[in-house]
């Protein structure tokens, strides 16, 4: 038998396996702030808490309701507004008109049983200035998800449902803050 003598690698060329760790950490640092300078040289900026343009609002939904409280918070976040109790004192009125929440079938098994539902939730809105001016006039947003639904695991799919509910709601409640953040008073 008759070997053939393995080519040999040149010593100059370099495989990205045996750069150094040092050069190769300098090479991924310095992709990562090429990567921010590029970012922010095109105006990204991260989504901070979104500033409202009036100094008080009043909120026709009890602070005890998930729906209410979750609000609240988010206002308080804006750190420009506060939420007031008495409406005479607002420079705004938030009035939830609805929030109703649904589930529709979408298909079933072939013995007749659910096997998907939709769930829905809609949110119906006003937002009036001290006067009684619609600042937004009454708006509908909603949010659905689809859930798969299994019979012999009923308390697992209770609790999968109602984190999609919670999920819908804060989806609709971001909706909400950036229809709130994008109104500009005429005073």
């Amino acid at each position: 038998m008759h070997r053939r003598p393995h080519a040999a690698t040149p010593p100059h060329a370099a495989s990205p396996a045996t750069i150094c760790p040092p050069a190769r950490r300098r090479l991924l640092l310095g992709t990562a702030g090429l990567a921010g300078l590029l970012l922010t040289g095109c105006g990204f900026k991260l989504r901070g808490p979104q500033r409202l343009d009036f100094a008080t609002v009043h909120i026709n939904t009890s602070e005890l309701s998930e729906l209410g409280a979750s609000l609240r918070r988010l206002i308080a976040t804006s750190g420009s507004t506060t939420v007031v109790d008495d409406p005479a004192q607002a420079d705004a009125r938030l009035q939830i008109l609805a929030d109703n929440r649904g589930r529709e079938i979408l298909s079933l098994t072939g013995a007749g049983k659910v096997r998907e539902y939709q769930l829905t939730q809609i949110l119906r809105f006003q937002l009036l200035d001290k006067g009684g001016k619609a600042l937004i006039p009454p708006t509908t947003i909603s949010a659905s998800r689809e859930f798969t639904f299994d019979d012999s695991q009923v308390l697992g799919k209770e609790q999968e449902e109602t984190l999609l509910y919670n999920d819908m709601q804060q989806d609709l409640l971001q909706q909400l803050m950036r229809r709130l953040a994008s109104v500009q008073r005429t005073d």
